[in-house]
């Protein structure tokens, strides 16, 4: 199945503020998240069933990527940042 990536507003302002390195970084895990959406952790909750995250270091702080599956979409949610 072909799968369409669609970044949220938030998602896209966060990514602007980040320096190249990191988003390489985020670059290549989104192209793996295009080959196989169901890759990553899912995110468990009674709420929502395919909310996904990857695990990232992000200029050494622990950073999430959040993803929803809603095919044919994958929709780009937000970078969390882990204190």
């Amino acid at each position: 199945m072909i799968f369409k990536l669609i970044p949220s507003n938030t998602f896209l302002k966060q990514i602007r503020n980040l320096d190249s390195k990191s988003k390489v970084i985020i670059k290549d895990k989104i192209r793996l998240i295009k080959e196989n959406p169901y890759r990553y952790k899912k995110i468990h909750s009674k709420l929502f069933s395919k909310v996904f995250r990857i695990r990232l270091t992000i200029k050494n702080k622990e950073t999430r990527l959040i993803y929803v599956v809603i095919e044919p979409n994958i929709i780009l949610v937000c970078l969390l940042e882990i204190v």
